[in-house]
C-alpha cells in the first residue's frame, strides 16, 4: 500500500462513517438504542464500537489517548463530537505519511496486555475494513427500522472524489 492509497482509505472511512451518522441522526434516541441482537446490540452501540476501535488503533499507532469506558464512547454526543474529532486526527495523520512509513512496524499491547506488532499499512487496512463491516451491520439495522441507509461503498466515494476533482 502506498501512502496515497492509505490517505484515500482513511478519508473514505471518515466519509462513510459521517454519511452513516447523518442518516442515524434522523432516528429517535429510542430507535438508535433499541436492542436488535446484531453485532453490538444496537445502532448506537455498534457505532460506538467502531469509535472505540478507531480510538484504540489511533492510540497504538499515532499518539497515546485515554480510553474512556465503552459506554461513554457510545453516547450520541461522543459519536458526533469525539469520534468526528478522532476521524479528523486520523486524516491529518494520513496526510503526513510517506511510502516508507507504510512498512513501519507498529508495536502495541492488546487489551489483555499481550504485546503485538503490525505494519502500518496493515493497521490502516484493518481500521477501514473493521469500520466497513460494522457500518454494514448498522445499515441492516437501519433497514429494520424502516430507514433507507446511505450509499457508503468505496466506489461511490471514489466517484464523488473524481467529480469534485474534475469540477475544481
Amino acid at each position: 500500500m502506498t501512502s496515497d492509497e492509505a490517505r484515500t482509505h482513511v478519508r473514505y472511512t471518515g466519509w462513510a462513517s459521517r454519511k452513516l451518522l447523518d442518516a442515524v441522526a434522523e432516528l429517535t434516541e429510542e430507535q438508535r438504542s433499541k436492542g436488535m441482537q446484531v453485532s453490538h446490540d444496537s445502532i448506537q452501540g455498534t457505532l460506538g464500537h467502531i469509535h472505540f476501535a478507531d480510538r484504540i488503533w489511533y492510540s497504538r499507532t499515532v499518539e497515546r489517548l485515554t480510553l474512556p469506558p465503552m459506554a461513554e464512547m457510545c453516547t450520541w454526543e461522543a459519536l458526533n463530537g469525539d469520534w468526528q474529532t478522532l476521524q479528523q486526527q486520523w486524516e491529518s495523520f494520513a496526510e503526513s505519511l510517506t511510502d516508507a512509513d507504510m512498512e513501519r512496524m507498529v508495536a502495541y499491547k492488546y487489551l489483555d496486555g499481550t504485546p503485538g506488532s503490525t505494519p502500518l499499512s496493515q493497521v490502516i487496512l484493518h481500521l477501514v475494513n473493521h469500520a466497513t463491516l460494522h457500518r454494514g451491520q448498522v445499515m441492516a439495522m437501519l433497514r429494520q427500522a424502516g430507514v433507507k441507509p446511505p450509499t457508503t461503498d468505496l466506489i461511490f466515494y471514489l466517484r464523488e472524489l473524481a467529480r469534485a476533482q474534475s469540477a475544481g
